[in-house]
Order: structure tokens, then C-alpha cells, then sequence
């Protein structure tokens, strides 16, 4: 039986696995590797639920499968408690970003939360710099290998606490040393990007750039408080813009769509949606187009003319890869290498990176994609 790693898609004969990606919306704790988790528990005083690393790994999955965005992220408990210390922050770090170029991906950004790694004395900053750590000693062991990646830090504050500007202010530190961007994550119903507008000016006033988790478990406020209080230049997930977004049945059996003002102002000014397709079905983040992955709303955005990324979220939680992600696309939608082509480089073009460095991604897609 034919992997997703080895599938062909129509329009290329380079296997789905060896196709270059770009990853924007990856989280650190929701990527380790089960068998990771067992080796670190104990000294961390960990209890699992599972013993074996195939069994840890189908709990994650069934326990994030309620269809609730609070009951997903209990299990980051798991992942969280066994990463507050430098040493093991540092391993899976460097684990994650094997695993990315393992993957094909070429380009990832890694987000988390520092300030969910103090409970054994970390300070902010050396949280920061252990993972760092982490990544750089991956970039060169892959490199070594004769293999090409490059990875930056997504600092993220969480949306529950007050620690906006403290966050902003690590990530800023940090700008030079490997911090690409900032987010907030967390639960979205309740907490507002305009909680942290003080700190979204501040990072406007540095030009730091910004993603904000929006849209996934919130509606199309929580989309609008991330552009106008967050200048949010990307949007996690995002898939709830599709609620402002209304099918007409004319009188010929033809349709019209017709775009709201928000839903027209994203579309207009590209702001890239960051969707993942897995976890935005366990969390229900879409309803209203349908069930299962034919009911994401990610093809009628698509062939609107929104900018949409393909992404993972939680590889761990959703038991995927950025690969199976393609291919569960592909076989929902029946997109072609072109289709995986533009979102790749949509991708590419959202990257928090110098103009240079984008093109170089998209010179490095476009050649990829050609190898056929």
C-alpha cells in the first residue's frame, strides 16, 4: 500500500513526502514524540495514560477528537510537564525540527509559550535560548547530512494571563537570536486580542510582526479584534471568516456568493489564513459547510481567492504530519501538484522573514515542484 509520503499527485513525479513545505502554524508542545514523552516522564514525575509509544500516541489522539477547543488543550498538560528544563526543552527542539525536515518541510515557524516552562526555575530568557539551542543544533546536524532547513521561534503570550508585554518584550530580545514573530494562543471565547493592545502597539511601534490565533474557536469578532488590535499580519486558523461568507441560489440553479465587509477586507488585503485542517475538525472550528473534511471550508476559500495555508497545529494531538495534511486535502478536494504549489508558496510569501529570504523559499519550491 502506497503511503502519503509516497503518493504521487497528479502534475509531478516527486513522492507528497519529498515535496518542499513550508510550516506556519506548528506548536512545540503539541509535536513531541510520543516515545520522547515516556522516556522523559518519569524523572519528571509524569503519570501517562499508556505505557507504549503506539498507544501514548492513539490517547492523544482520541482525547483531542471531543470537538471541544478546551478538552484539546487539556492534553498539553502531558507535553507541558515534561518540558521545564533546558536539557529537555532542548531535545525537543531539536527533535521537532528532525522531524519538519523528515517531513520536507524547508521552512518552519515554531510556536509556544515560554512562560508555561518556569515550574523548575527557568527564567524566560533561558527557556528561549534552550530551544534555540535546539534548533540550531538540528539545522546543522540536517545540513551535515547534506539536507537544507531553516526554523524560527513564534513567541507566544497566553491569552488568559496578563503577561502580554512581558512576552512582547521577549520576543523582541530575541529578535536577532532566532524570535521571528509573535502570537497568542490559549482559549479564544473570552479573551479578546484586545487584552493585549498595549502590547500589540509596542510591537507595531518595534516592527515586529504578529499572528494571532483567531477564528478557530471564536467568530468573526474575535478575526476583526485581531486585525485592528492586534495588526495581526496572519491569522491562526482563521476558518471562521467563512461565516461571513453567504451562498445565494439564483433563479437559473445557479450561486452567487456574496462576501461580508470583514471577509472582503481579508480577502483584499491577502492576509494569509493559516488553517489546519485535522485539528480545526476535532476542535468543530467549522460547522456550517458540511461534515468531515469535505465540509472545510478551505476550498471555497481557496477558489475565492483567499490566501490559504496548509498547516498541522498539533502533530502529536491530531496524529498527523504536514504531508497527511496535503494528501487529506487532496482527497477531499482533488488538488493537483499545482494546487500544493500555490499554497506552498503562499506559505512562503507569509513567512516572518526578509524579502530575500522568501524568494529564496519560493526559488526553492518552484524547483522542487519542477523535478518532474
Amino acid at each position: 500500500m502506497t503511503t502519503d509520503a509516497e503518493r504521487l499527485l497528479p502534475g509531478t513525479r516527486v513522492p507528497l513526502g519529498k515535496l518542499p513545505k513550508i510550516s506556519l502554524h506548528d506548536h512545540l508542545d503539541g509535536g513531541l514524540r510520543a516515545q520522547t514523552i515516556i522516556d522523559l516522564a518519569p524523572a519528571a514525575g509524569v503519570e501517562l495514560p499508556a505505557d507504549t509509544a503506539e498507544a501514548l500516541a492513539a490517547w492523544f489522539v482520541a482525547s483531542c477528537s471531543s470537538g471541544e477547543l478546551v478538552d484539546y488543550l487539556k492534553t498539553f498538560d502531558i507535553t507541558i510537564a515534561v518540558m521545564q528544563s533546558a536539557e529537555n526543552l532542548t531535545r525537543i527542539a531539536r527533535e521537532f525540527v528532525e522531524d519538519l525536515a523528515a517531513d520536507g518541510v524547508i521552512y518552519g515557524e515554531i510556536r509556544w509559550a515560554p512562560e508555561q516552562h518556569l515550574e523548575k526555575g527557568l527564567t524566560l530568557d533561558q527557556a528561549v535560548d534552550a530551544v534555540q539551542a535546539g534548533i540550531d543544533a538540528a539545522i546543522d546536524a540536517i545540513e551535515s547530512d547534506g539536507g537544507w532547513i531553516r526554523a524560527g521561534q513564534l513567541v507566544s503570550a497566553m491569552r488568559q494571563n496578563d503577561r502580554g508585554m512581558e512576552i512582547a518584550e521577549l520576543a523582541l530580545r530575541h529578535r536577532d537570536s532566532g524570535a521571528v514573530g509573535f502570537d497568542i494562543a490559549g482559549p479564544e471565547k473570552g479573551f479578546p486580542p484586545s487584552r493585549f493592545s498595549d502590547a500589540f502597539d509596542h510591537l507595531a511601534r518595534e516592527c515586529f510582526p504578529v499572528t494571532i490565533h483567531a477564528g478557530e474557536a471564536d467568530g468573526l469578532e474575535s478575526i476583526r479584534s485581531a486585525l485592528v488590535d492586534g495588526h495581526a499580519l496572519r491569522l491562526g486558523h482563521g476558518v471562521c471568516i467563512a461565516d461571513d461568507i453567504t451562498l445565494e441560489d439564483g433563479d437559473d440553479e445557479s450561486s452567487y456568493v456574496s462576501l461580508g465587509r470583514l471577509a472582503q477586507w481579508v480577502k483584499d488585503r491577502g492576509i494569509p489564513l493559516e488553517t489546519s485542517p485535522s485539528s480545526n475538525l476535532q476542535t468543530a472550528a467549522f460547522t456550517a459547510w458540511g461534515e468531515g473534511m469535505t465540509g472545510h471550508p478551505f476550498d471555497v476559500l481557496y477558489q475565492l481567492g483567499f490566501r490559504v495555508t496548509v498547516n498541522t497545529d498539533n502533530r502529536l494531538m491530531s496524529g498527523t504530519s504536514l504531508t497527511r495534511e496535503i494528501a487529506l486535502l487532496a482527497d477531499a478536494f482533488g488538488y493537483d501538484a499545482d494546487d500544493v504549489e500555490t499554497f506552498m508558496v503562499t506559505a512562503a510569501e507569509a513567512a516572518f522573514l526578509p524579502l530575500e529570504d522568501r524568494e529564496d523559499l519560493i526559488e526553492r519550491i518552484i524547483s522542487g515542484f519542477g523535478n518532474s
